[in-house]
């Protein structure tokens, strides 16, 4: 004979479910609020890289015989630092002339982006994790350099 084995109605857990999503989403949220709000300043970081070295090597693309040429060279950076960072919006309030230098002295070309920190957390907010901290902690400048000497 044949015995059926009994089956037990399962315990009732109230809540367990809702308190294991509350734990899993803290740290789902806090991963992908990392993830989202570190992309936007590595993309302006490596666009300000980018936009510094553009403009070095626009810059010494001009003739030393161009009448005025240190003038020239810096202009012509300055410009190349504009055209690369058009893309970004204005509610970033980045501005090439306020956040850009362009240094040349016949021999050394030197091109520096600083954005501060401050401008990017208006648009975007800084979230204080109890483990974790501040997301995103970044530095108080996105900075890039680009530079070349030229040679005697």
């Amino acid at each position: 004979m044949r015995r059926n084995p009994r089956i037990f109605p399962p315990r009732k857990q109230r809540g367990a479910a809702a308190i294991e999503f509350a734990l899993v989403f803290v740290i789902f949220f806090g991963v992908f609020y990392g993830l989202v709000s570190y992309s936007l300043p590595l993309l302006m970081l490596q666009s300000f890289n980018n936009a510094a070295a553009e403009a070095v090597r626009q810059g010494v693309a001009i003739s030393p015989s161009v009448a005025g040429y240190s003038g020239v060279v810096v202009a012509q950076a300055n410009a190349a630092v504009v055209k690369q960072t058009q893309w970004i919006p204005s509610a970033l309030g980045f501005n090439a002339a306020s956040y850009t230098t362009v240094n040349f002295d016949g021999k050394l070309l030197k091109v520096t982006i600083k954005y501060p920190k401050s401008q990017l957390t208006q648009v975007l907010p800084v979230l204080t994790l109890p483990v974790i901290g501040d997301v995103p902690n970044l530095p108080t400048f996105l900075s890039a350099e680009a530079s070349l000497q030229l040679a005697p």
